[in-house]
């Protein structure tokens, strides 16, 4: 039955799906200040992951890299879109769970995010969208150049606020004190 179906018409779907759940739940669908912006830069803050993109958008964008690498190696008989709506279900599934309570519970435990409440849903909407592109990107790019890329996002968040992919990965599953020490000192 799903061979009916377009990948196009079944990534929308899940997008719009994952949006609709997140907002059955009660995930706030923009920020609660009220307004949206295109960019938000000020990580220690409430409105952090409110809105369509922030400092964590470059790691959406590399979860698209991956996922396209991956998918390359054990899905390469897939077409491309089929391949992308696999990535897009994996994103949501994982945007999904990152909002529920028992995740933001571990992010607000184990980092220094005390401000975290969870994503708006036009952010979520927006960082699948990230990924996507990364995914898009990455049928297009050589592979050094997605890992340039993948090492500049990582090395310039590191820099500027103290996190990225590679130290939230690190500190949902094995929190470092040493690393939470250094990364308050934003």
């Amino acid at each position: 039955m799903i061979r009916r179906f377009s990948p196009t018409v079944v990534l929308v779907g899940i997008i719009l799906l994952s949006a609709a759940y997140l907002l059955w739940i009660g995930r706030e669908p923009i920020c609660k200040c009220g307004y949206i912006k295109l960019w938000h830069g000020q990580v220690v803050s409430s409105e952090n992951s409110q809105h369509i993109s922030d400092w964590y958008t470059p790691s959406h964008i590399i979860h698209g890299f991956l996922f396209y690498g991956l998918l390359w190696l054990f899905a390469r008989r897939l077409s491309l879109g089929w391949r992308l709506a696999i990535a897009t279900l994996v994103e949501c599934a994982w945007e999904i769970a990152e909002n529920s309570d028992a995740v933001i519970e571990r992010y607000r435990s184990v980092t220094i995010s005390l401000d975290y409440y969870g994503d708006s849903v036009l952010n979520t909407v927006a960082d699948v969208l990230a990924m996507v592109l990364g995914f898009w990107l990455a049928s297009k790019l050589p592979v050094w150049a997605t890992v340039a890329i993948i090492l500049v996002f990582e090395a310039v968040t590191i820099w500027l606020i103290r996190d990225g992919l590679a130290l939230n990965i690190l500190m949902l599953t094995y929190p470092v004190e040493a690393v939470s020490d250094w990364q308050a000192l934003r």
